[in-house]
């Protein structure tokens, strides 16, 4: 081979691997951080993932403040990301934006709806994996009362609880449900001691299980209640861990799968509207050696049966995204 070849073949390694860098999917996270044992972690999670199984690399953002959101994007487009990928709702207004500019780049956002030729939206069934963990809770409470902590007070974060209330009443139609949401701004989503207040508040009202979907707020939720004789349930993650024994299941909203999937098509990435609830393994409720002796044989019946009759459609648990409104929780 002559020495101009062996240019010629090494331009062209270094220009497949150029192309290879560019075509690297991306993942920008929420406000709240990547490690924030819950939502983005889920999704950091899930990016992990593909990587230890390609072997592949992924560029990745942690945001500081909502007027990043259309930089980060069009700073992943301009390199040549393919797909982008969002981790929650707060990005559709700067998706919109961003999306027509950039017709050859695939784009993914969790939690939101953007209707452009070339984005993925994931939606999930949260009032379905709700509804089960409402029901453990209702059959695992003493007092008869149990409580929602929610980050900040959308839409979405009350499909959570109002799937819970829905699944505890029909455990115990005696039961009360108290819901408190932590705020009305971003920062609900990181203040685990507005979170630990609000768990407190709810055991003086005899409160005894406790849900949280707060973010990076749980986690003072989770704290508070293992230090106050109270069982808690996580969120998004599998967060029965953080306190073994004292977490009674975690609501799992498989975000790290929606995450895998989109890097793992790449840029043949399928756009539209994607639903990922109980039938299709997008949530569920987490189940290991941190939890299993809080769940009578009696409870594990119940709640498979319930999970059956939901994913035949004997059971219509309402979604509050709906119409906005909750027959089971006066918000």
């Amino acid at each position: 081979m002559t020495l101009m070849h062996k240019m010629l073949g090494a331009t062209a390694v270094m220009a497949l691997s150029a192309g290879a860098a560019l075509a690297d999917p991306a993942i920008i996270f929420d406000l709240g951080g990547k490690f924030d044992k819950s939502f983005n972690e889920s999704a950091f999670t899930g990016a992990q993932r593909w990587a230890d199984e390609t072997g592949g690399s992924f560029d990745e953002v942690e945001l500081q403040s909502d007027a990043q959101r259309e930089q980060a994007l069009r700073r992943f487009a301009e390199n040549g990301n393919n797909p982008i990928v969002m981790a929650g709702f707060a990005f559709a207004t700067a998706l919109e934006e961003v999306a027509g500019d950039y017709p050859d780049t695939k784009f993914t956002i969790i939690d939101m709806v953007v209707d452009q030729p070339n984005v993925r939206s994931v939606v999930f069934s949260e009032e379905q994996g709700s509804y089960l963990v409402g029901m453990a809770a209702a059959l695992s409470s003493k007092t008869g009362t149990v409580g929602f902590i929610g980050g900040m007070d959308i839409p979405l974060i009350r499909n959570f609880a109002c799937g819970y209330a829905q699944g505890a009443k029909a455990a115990n139609a005696d039961v009360t449900v108290i819901s408190n949401m932590t705020g009305t701004t971003p920062a609900a989503w990181n203040d685990p001691v507005k979170g630990s207040e609000l768990t407190l508040a709810q055991k003086s009202q005899g409160a005894d299980v406790v849900y949280a979907a707060a973010g990076g707020t749980g986690v003072g939720v989770l704290q508070t209640a293992a230090d106050n004789e109270m069982l808690s349930i996580g969120v998004d993650s599998n967060q029965n861990y953080l306190h073994p024994g004292k977490v009674l299941t975690s609501m799992m909203k498989r975000v790290d799968n929606a995450v895998y999937d989109a890097f793992t098509a790449g840029a043949d990435l399928e756009t539209g509207f994607n639903v990922m609830g109980l039938a299709n393994g997008g949530v569920g409720y987490a189940m290991d050696d941190n939890n299993a002796a809080l769940f009578t044989p009696e409870m594990m019946a119940a709640i498979g049966a319930a999970e059956a009759s939901i994913i035949a459609g004997d059971i219509m648990v309402h979604n509050y995204n709906s119409d906005e409104t909750c027959p089971a929780l006066d918000f």
